[in-house]
């Protein structure tokens, strides 16, 4: 269910004072993953807490209105090895 248009997006104040103020110039470093991105932050970059690190985002003008969390992944993928996977076509011939 999305937000209700009433409320408008959601954003942290100290997020709401660094797109308003003059200091957009430098990088911001925020915790808030459920901030919603807005116009105001396009062309700007965000470091995202990801639970370990910050992770930086390049906010593009595809990304308005989605949520700053989505695009600083918090699970990292292993890949599985080739060498303990075996088909099932060798499981049969074994037996």
């Amino acid at each position: 269910m999305s937000r209700s248009v009433r409320k408008g997006p959601f954003c942290t104040p100290s997020i709401r004072r660094w797109i308003n103020g003059s200091s957009m110039r430098h990088a911001l470093r925020t915790w808030s993953r459920q901030s919603e991105i807005t116009p105001g932050m396009v062309g700007s970059t965000i470091h995202v807490h990801n639970g370990r690190r910050h992770v930086a985002v390049r906010v593009h003008v595809d990304m308005v209105g989605h949520k700053l969390g989505e695009f600083a992944p918090t699970r990292t993928f292993r890949f599985h090895s080739k060498e303990k996977q075996s088909s099932g076509r060798d499981r049969t011939a074994q037996q």
